[in-house]
């Protein structure tokens, strides 16, 4: 369906983009599965190509584009089937440096921004830890002032680009006995001493490296802290609405491509004399899956709207969050029972796309922890608006 929130110009870039990971990034997909990571000379090149400074400020070395070249681009990524490739970038372009543009100073965005924007220093961003992740205010890290430094101490797990970043955008706790008044974000460079990462073995996502990083008696200026000391909490909060938007996206974006390659293959693939596509109980799953992504992207592209305008979305974010990231799964399932024996083989694409659309449920705030952020909200009267 053509969707009146894209102009000529967002048309072309897609056109563009799509041509540009066809020619430069699809070939070498299965090497980076293999490896388990995205090389440093892919981010130099996806840096070179401006794409990882869309919506940032040409001041720093962005493009200032509205929101939906991002939107595109998060769809184009998902017809690579590889989630973990696309984690990589989106980690890096979309929450460290989001991070960074959100909450630095002058001398944070030349240094990170502006580097990262040309892809020559790689970022992640360290929240969930060992012993908890949706808790955020539970988190252990601490950070506690000496003098004109941070002593930090503690560890973070589950971090895309974990291990082969440059600097880390870390949730620490500066007032450790403080709950979310207590939590602050701090930039670390990856090689100040005391900073170590293990390479964690994943179900799916596999071309992104994903860590757990350790952090003993690691020293870091002052000058580090990102924005204001006891305001971390708040900072995610705002950033979380715009990951589970994007993981919606990733969501219908996944459910559309697996749709398209399997309508190919019910097409090409016979049995009982004719092509699989002209039974009805298949036709009438093909149709009903069609009608429920439609209906997911309408509502997410209806929330890009208003998050353009302002307007305070997480109850609505997680709800597109919580209900895209279940079709995925349903559609990934569905589809690769339409392939029978072949979608349970790796030489085939559902494999791959069974496995890395999984973490959607998890990753950003689980499914339940999204039902309870938007009961709280519908029956408890609780308000996340960080704006006010």
């Amino acid at each position: 369906m053509n969707h009146s929130v894209y102009n000529e110009d967002h048309r072309l870039f897609r056109q563009s983009f799509r041509d540009f990971l066809s020619q430069e990034i699809q070939p070498h997909i299965d090497k980076y599965e293999a490896q388990g990571k995205v090389p440093r000379s892919v981010y130099e090149r996806f840096g070179e190509m401006g794409y990882l400074g869309l919506g940032y400020a040409e001041a720093y070395g962005g493009m200032d584009l509205d929101i939906w070249y991002n939107v595109i681009m998060a769809e184009e990524m998902n017809r690579l089937n590889s989630g973990g490739f696309a984690a990589a970038i989106g980690a890096h372009s979309g929450l460290a440096l989001a991070h960074i543009n959100g909450a630095g100073n002058k001398n944070q965005k030349e240094k990170y921004l502006r580097q990262g924007i040309k892809g020559q220093l790689i970022g992640c961003l360290a929240i969930s830890e060992p012993d908890g992740g949706s808790d955020v205010q539970a988190l252990r890290t601490t950070a506690i002032q000496d003098s004109d430094h941070y002593i930090i101490n503690g560890s973070k797990t589950f971090i895309t680009n974990g291990v082969n970043s440059d600097f880390i955008v870390a949730a620490v706790k500066t007032k450790p006995l403080a709950k979310s008044h207590g939590i602050s974000m701090i930039i670390i460079d990856r090689d100040t001493p005391g900073v170590t990462a293990t390479h964690l073995n994943k179900l799916g996502w596999r071309a992104s490296d994903t860590g757990e990083i350790s952090f003993q008696d690691v020293r870091v200026p002052i000058s580090q802290l990102l924005g204001i000391e006891g305001q971390g909490f708040l900072y995610i909060m705002q950033h979380f609405v715009t990951e589970r938007l994007a993981m919606a996206v990733n969501g219908y974006a996944l459910s559309e491509y697996a749709l398209e390659v399997t309508l190919q293959y019910m097409s090409e693939r016979k049995a009982f004399g004719r092509s699989i596509n002209k039974f009805q109980v298949l036709r009438h799953r093909i149709a009903q899956m069609a009608a429920e992504i439609e209906m997911n992207k309408s509502f997410v592209y209806s929330l890009y709207r208003r998050y353009q305008e302002g307007a305070y979305l997480v109850k609505e974010a997680s709800m597109a969050k919580l209900l895209a990231t279940q079709l995925s799964d349903k559609v990934t399932t569905q589809c690769l029972q339409m392939f029978g024996g072949y979608g349970f083989m790796e030489d085939y694409p559902l494999a791959r796309m069974y496995r890395d659309t999984r973490i959607g449920q998890i990753g950003g705030g689980t499914s339940e922890i999204l039902c309870e952020i938007i009961s709280k909200i519908m029956i408890d009267g609780a308000n996340y608006n960080t704006t006010k």
